[in-house]
């Protein structure tokens, strides 16, 4: 029961997200200057903020951000470390060390540092993913190495080999089924380390750069605790993505029992 609760308020996140333009009252960045910090009600059913912007518009604007594409960001890096397996070197080398080793932080710094302040901020968005993505590859890589290698020396192996199957229909037919349970997996760990990354650099302004609304910098807007009484909606965006984190591990508890028992 928990499982379907938690797909079907995954499923509304994510269709409310992909019809952002369409269901948002207004646009994230259009400003109501005579309206700044104004409370919840009236027109704007989750107040505004210190620039006169509709809260909930920009909430349904970051959700498209960072619940979309940090799935997109995680999925990049489950594919990147599924064809650095093809190249066992790398993978069982210091390669992976290395990748694991650097503080992928002072990346994101430098990216920020290097970006025009006018630059457009759907750059700022596919760059911060597209990072993400490419940073976190040696982790899964290793994981697939190992699976791999476990395969390779188990006995059904062994046994197809002799029988002379050849080997593309072996690792087609026999390996790529237990390695697809396995990349499954990886995703479903990453996609949700990737949101919380990106909330923790939004709040240090390495994200997502404004106007463009994300889960990380709406979340900057709890520094300030005046503000959150006066309007305790400014909390949304916390609660949205605690409750989409708690769904995204029901549904993987659930899933993790069921391939354990099956």
């Amino acid at each position: 029961m928990w499982k379907r609760l938690a797909l079907i308020f995954l499923l509304l996140v994510g269709t409310s997200a992909l019809l952002s333009p369409v269901i948002a009252p207004f646009s994230y960045s259009e400003q109501f200057r005579d309206s700044a910090n104004a409370p919840p009600g009236g027109k704007f059913l989750l107040g505004t903020d210190d620039m006169g912007r509709d809260r909930l518009s920009r909430l349904l604007y970051a959700t498209a951000v960072s619940a979309v594409l940090a799935p997109a960001a995680a999925a990049l890096s489950v594919l990147l470390a599924l064809l650095a397996c093809a190249f066992p070197g790398l993978v069982v080398g210091g390669l992976t060390t290395i990748c694991l080793s650097i503080p992928w932080i002072f990346l994101f710094i430098i990216l920020r540092a290097e970006l025009p302040l006018n630059t457009d901020p759907s750059i700022s968005v596919l760059l911060t993913f597209a990072l993400m993505g490419v940073a976190g590859w040696a982790g899964p890589a290793r994981v697939f190495s190992g699976s791999i290698r476990e395969m390779m020396e188990s006995g059904w192996m062994l046994q197809a080999r002799s029988a002379g199957i050849a080997g593309w229909r072996i690792g087609l037919v026999y390996a790529w089924p237990h390695l697809r349970s396995v990349a499954l997996a990886q995703f479903r760990v990453l996609a949700p380390v990737y949101i919380l990354a990106e909330a923790s650099l939004g709040l240090l302004g390495l994200g997502v750069a404004e106007p463009m609304p994300s889960w990380g910098n709406l979340l900057r807007d709890l520094q300030h605790p005046d503000m959150v009484r006066q309007n305790p909606a400014i909390l949304a965006p916390l609660l949205l993505l605690m409750l989409c984190l708690l769904a995204i591990e029901a549904v993987a508890v659930k899933t993790h029992e069921k391939e354990v028992f099956r």
